[in-house]
């Protein structure tokens, strides 16, 4: 039996396509997210990879932003659901989520069977998000995934004081005058992320094992920084951008079960 998974976010559309509520058989990836034709396209890639139709499909949920948008689903789920059995199928032992996407951050604590238990979510300031390691990346004129490279070279990373983003641009292009190495900003940049994150997860009650998901976990740079700032390993896996759409296509199954 197949099911699939539509996360339309903020930034970019995820799909995955399941067989039997355990392998994934196909998957999508696009940027652009809710308002945009991305959705439509990411749908259409995800059913090509796993060779399976629209008609055959037993069962379609949507979550993200978008998800009460997209008409074609038959059941729309919160992405702190979708997350959390996301990555209990990924790790099972998972019992803490952190997920930085493109506009927010959540944490999301777990029982032993997937389902979400408590949550925090910062959706107020980019300090903390991907968009500002875009608008960051931007400055330096650098491929924001190539940010992490940067990371492993620095010597001393810089300190990035400002809480707000806008600010932060100001700070960040001082320190290009003054002659701070690009890698030693760029790792200043990764850790003020880890940072406003970390004081997130905090006022929860972390328990191991930690992973990440969302665009962000495939910065090695941030998630670094981040295992050290809360004291904990961080799991990582490919396939952390897809998360939610895996636990979408999760739930569908277990509602046609």
């Amino acid at each position: 039996m197949y099911t699939f998974g539509i996360d339309i976010g903020s930034t970019t559309s995820k799909c995955v396509v399941m067989k039997d509520g355990t392998q994934i058989v196909g998957t999508s990836l696009l940027v652009g997210g809710i308002g945009t034709k991305s959705p439509a396209e990411a749908v259409r890639q995800a059913l090509e990879n796993a060779g399976v139709t629209r008609e055959e499909l037993a069962g379609v949920a949507a979550t993200g932003y978008g998800r009460n948008r997209y008409e074609d689903a038959d059941y729309h789920v919160s992405e702190l659901s979708c997350h959390g059995l996301g990555a209990h199928h990924t790790f099972p032992g998972v019992r803490t989520i952190i997920d930085i996407g493109g506009q927010d951050a959540k944490v999301i604590s777990l029982d032993s069977e997937g389902r979400m238990q408590n949550f925090l979510m910062n959706d107020k300031c980019a300090a903390g998000t991907g968009r500002f390691l875009d608008v960051m990346a931007n400055i330096l004129v650098i491929p924001v995934g190539e940010l992490a490279d940067y990371c492993a070279r620095a010597k001393e990373p810089a300190q990035i004081s400002s809480t707000c983003t806008v600010f932060a641009e100001s700070e960040v292009i001082s320190q290009l005058a003054n002659g701070v190495e690009m890698e030693d900003l760029v790792a200043g940049i990764c850790s003020s992320v880890a940072g406003r994150v970390a004081s997130l997860a905090k006022r929860i009650n972390i328990v191991p094992e930690v992973c990440m998901s969302g665009g962000v976990a495939q910065n090695a740079g941030v998630r670094n920084a981040l295992s050290e700032k809360i004291g904990h390993p961080i799991l990582f896996s490919p396939n952390a951008q897809l998360f939610g759409a895996i636990g979408a296509a999760l739930y569908a199954w277990e509602k046609k079960q």
